[in-house]
Order: C-alpha cells, then sequence, then structure tokens
C-alpha cells in the first residue's frame, strides 16, 4: 500500500521509497522518510497529504505519496 491510499490518523511504517531520483532520495533522508520509520498520514487535501515524520509536519504531493510504500 501506498502513502496516498493511508488512513489519516493512523501510523504506518515505511517500507520502502520506490523513486529512481536520487536528489529526492537525499532530500526525504533528510527528513527522516526512509525505511522503517513511522509516518502517520494528518490529512489528504487535493493533490497533496500533509503527515507527520519525526516531530515534523510536511505537505507533499499526491505523485510523491505514491511513491511511499507502507505497511
Amino acid at each position: 500500500m501506498n502513502l496516498k491510499s493511508a488512513e489519516e490518523g493512523i501510523e504506518y511504517i515505511i517500507q520502502a521509497i520506490e523513486t529512481d531520483d536520487e536528489e529526492l532520495d537525499a532530500f526525504l533522508f533528510s527528513l527522516g522518510c526512509y525505511a522503517g520509520e513511522p509516518i502517520t498520514v494528518i490529512s489528504h487535501l487535493k493533490g497533496c497529504s500533509i503527515v507527520s515524520i519525526k516531530d515534523g509536519r510536511y505537505t507533499i504531493d499526491n505523485q510523491l505519496a505514491e511513491a511511499i510504500i507502507i505497511k
């Protein structure tokens, strides 16, 4: 399942990041978004999702949300 289809308010564990862009991988890693880390969707908006990773809240677009695989 990817992050775009996740339910709001439930904590998930990131299983993998499926992207071919090394810069994007490095950016996500700097946010704390990597395999094994917990992530929670706060809300889904039109075109993006607001997520909580570690102690921060971030807005990510739907294309990136589809690349974050969770369990």
